[in-house]
């Protein structure tokens, strides 16, 4: 076992009791050990006990003899992270520190993202370190001391309501409500009246009078979500209510007077709705004073780790039995999906993932994707925001042909770093550097595979 280790480039510390493993681990705190049932003294199991549970707590591979899967399953209901039974392959051996060590990388990376996280400080239920989220949160910090109309974009599931709940958070409004209107869920003839509200007998079945969100949202915020699907009769009335600050609820002539700020919000090309006449040109400028962007899961690379973590945590506790960690192929693979549904299907996928693993960890076949990871773009495909201003358009595009190169060559090279570093011509550790930068996984360390018989 040493020697098959220490030729794949570990340091090996031995102990050979339970008192000489417990001291081992107090004064040399390695990060895997390898141990087991059957050890004098404390035994193996009490031994896994005493080590496991604290937070700079080492992974522990239990070694148990043929035939004893009780005795394995006890030790992972204990916090063991895996088990070989003996006789074991040296390859198998291998493989099993291996997955354990990328787990320790996978670990650190993401206690370094959590802690930048809390450098960034806290966005209320957003999370994101990734450089298009830092940039989206310094949108919402200026145009929340701005008591201006804005527009949010994005594909569905990137979390425009959560970004229009934190702008009216931040914003001089914050103690005043926070109402949403979905101009998609409900019938034309029942949005003016949810909108605008209505007097007693307005129409058959108005027994009461009625106030509409507009009402409710005075001193506040109203989101108005879905607003690209907004008819054209009640397109034109909201315009009238945002050049007036006031509208009649149906069947009254008494104007209501109202003191509400608009965030409107749309996955639709409101440009072309335009060109079709779909939509109107004046309440457009009306609503973009300010227009946020809020960017796909696919392009925040550095945010899925973070993320899929975060909703791990967040259903442990419906799910106590449930597995405890990613593997790290699991992240591999969570990283080359393409997440057409964004950060809403990350969020489902975990959930789904926790109720199907039988394990400790998540692997890959627990996952319910929608599609096949998305095949690597090619350099000669880029494209950039040229809108950008020029140092930044360029900075753009150099960084995402240098994640395209390195995803290739990765993927070339079968995830290995060092051979990636040498088919791109850089240092294996400036090869690194650049991986956590741009937000890119893969096996990051593993060597050649040797022959059983060395």
């Amino acid at each position: 076992m040493r020697k098959v280790l220490e030729r794949a480039g570990f340091d090996v510390l031995e102990a050979t009791d339970g008192p000489g493993a417990l001291e081992s681990v107090r004064r040399d705190a390695p990060e895997i050990v390898l141990l087991d049932v059957n050890i004098p003294g404390p035994d193996g199991l009490e031994v896994l006990r005493r080590i496991s549970g604290g937070p700079d707590a080492p992974l522990v591979i239990m070694i148990t003899a043929y035939g004893s899967e009780r005795m394995a399953a006890e030790a992972i209901k204990q916090g063991a992270y895996d088990y070989i039974p003996k006789p074991y392959e040296l390859e198998e051996l291998r493989a099993a520190v291996r997955r354990a060590a990328e787990t320790i990388e996978l670990r650190r990376e993401t206690l370094r993202l959590r802690a930048e996280l809390e450098r960034l400080g806290s966005y209320g239920e957003i999370l994101g370190v990734s450089a298009p989220m830092r940039r989206v949160f310094a949108q919402i910090d200026k145009v929340s001391q701005a008591d201006v109309t804005v527009l949010i974009r994005g594909e569905s599931g990137t979390g425009k309501e959560m970004a229009a709940r934190e702008i009216h958070r931040r914003s001089a409004r914050r103690d005043g409500p926070f109402i949403v209107m979905n101009c998609a869920a409900m019938p034309e003839t029942l949005v003016e009246s949810e909108l605008f509200g209505h007097a007693k007998g307005a129409f058959t079945g108005a027994d009461t009078n009625r106030i509409g969100k507009f009402q409710a949202a005075d001193g506040g915020t109203l989101m108005l979500d879905e607003v690209g699907d907004m008819s054209p009769g009640t397109q034109a009335k909201v315009l009238r209510v945002l050049q007036e600050s006031a509208f009649e609820p149906l069947g009254s002539v008494e104007p209501v007077r109202v003191n509400v700020r608009i965030i409107s919000a749309t996955n639709q090309d409101l440009e072309r709705g335009i060109e079709n006449e779909e939509f109107r040109r004046d309440l457009y400028h009306r609503l973009k004073v300010v227009e946020i962007v809020l960017p796909p899961l696919r392009d925040r690379g550095e945010d899925i780790a973070l993320l899929a973590e975060h909703f791990l945590e967040l259903f442990r506790a419906r799910y106590p039995d449930g597995p405890r960690r990613f593997a790290p192929s699991t992240v591999r693979l969570l990283h080359r999906y393409h997440w057409p549904g964004n950060v809403r299907e990350l969020k489902h996928v975990v959930e789904s993932a926790l109720v199907l693993a039988a394990g400790p960890e998540i692997l890959p076949e627990h996952l319910s994707l929608e599609q096949e990871p998305a095949a690597a773009v090619a350099p000669e495909a880029i494209r950039t925001d040229l809108s950008l201003p020029y140092k930044e358009a360029r900075q753009a595009l150099l960084e995402e042909f240098d994640r395209r190169a390195i995803e290739r060559a990765l993927d070339a090279c079968d995830g290995n770093v060092s051979h990636a570093a040498e088919r791109l011509d850089m240092y294996r550790q400036s090869l690194q550097s650049k991986m956590r930068r741009l937000g890119i996984r893969r096996d990051a360390s593993a060597p050649p595979t040797r022959r059983e018989d060395e």
